[in-house]
């Protein structure tokens, strides 16, 4: 399994107590990735190459992909290596976010055109994209921008003018709706990333009126893609 998300730990869990003989993988973005009930590995694979040399080497047989909708590279790695070493694969994904007629929304393709969608200066953005894709806001020096954080940055930000929040989510609507109103904010630019557990922000958004650009997801080769556990579950034969 390909994980770091809700979806994946869930699924950790069920092939546990199935009696799975099964890997978690975590890519190791967070210096403390959370504790799984099944054997756990920490790291890249060099690539499409070097994930198909360890599939055949495992004598992997089933490969889950439930990383983070925005993880596309490692997403279009699985396929290909899958592809290479004859290996199952299917993903493990949540649905994207769709609008609700109280929202105001503007989708953008990518981190550049958040950029582009904010104004050039007095905004008080909440940045809900982690910490990978900061550099890019550094183009507008004159916002204020709040980032939550799962570590505390290792080296100073590029963006001169923030403020850092370290917590780890799930998060609720009424707690992110009073981080919003504490610290003033005006513009929130959020990945579609789908799901109950980070959605609090865009329920307070919503009830806060507030503008959200949304960045669509990236695009990764065609897959088999499930959204239920169950259906996970039966497709590697645990049902």
């Amino acid at each position: 399994m390909l994980g770091g998300t809700t979806e994946a730990s869930r699924l950790a869990k069920a092939l546990a107590e199935a009696g799975a003989d099964a890997v978690f993988s975590y890519a190791g973005r967070t210096n403390s990735p959370v504790t799984q009930p099944l054997p756990m590995r920490v790291g890249g694979f060099g690539g499409t190459d070097g994930l198909a040399d360890y599939l055949r080497a495992e004598a992997i047989t089933h490969v889950v992909d439930a990383t983070h909708p925005f993880a596309a590279q490692m997403s279009s790695n699985a396929v290909h290596a899958c592809a290479r070493a004859c290996v199952a694969l299917a993903a493990f994904e949540r649905a994207p976010w769709q609008a609700d007629k109280a929202d105001s929304w503007t989708h953008v393709p990518d981190i550049a055109a958040a950029v582009d969608a904010l104004p050039d200066a007095g905004a008080r953005v909440f940045l809900a994209i982690g910490k990978q894709n900061l550099d890019g806001f550094a183009a507008k020096p004159a916002n204020h921008y709040l980032l939550r954080l799962v570590d505390e940055p290792a080296a100073a930000l590029s963006l001169p003018n923030n403020t850092v929040v370290i917590a780890r989510g799930p998060f609720d609507a009424a707690s992110d709706e009073a981080l919003m109103r504490h610290h003033a904010i005006t513009h929130i630019v959020s990945k579609n990333a789908g799901g109950a557990g980070a959605a609090a922000k865009l329920i307070a958004a919503r009830a806060l009126g507030l503008p959200v650009v949304m960045v669509d997801r990236p695009a990764v080769p065609p897959r088999n893609i499930l959204r239920r556990l169950d259906d996970v579950l039966a497709w590697l034969g645990h049902a």
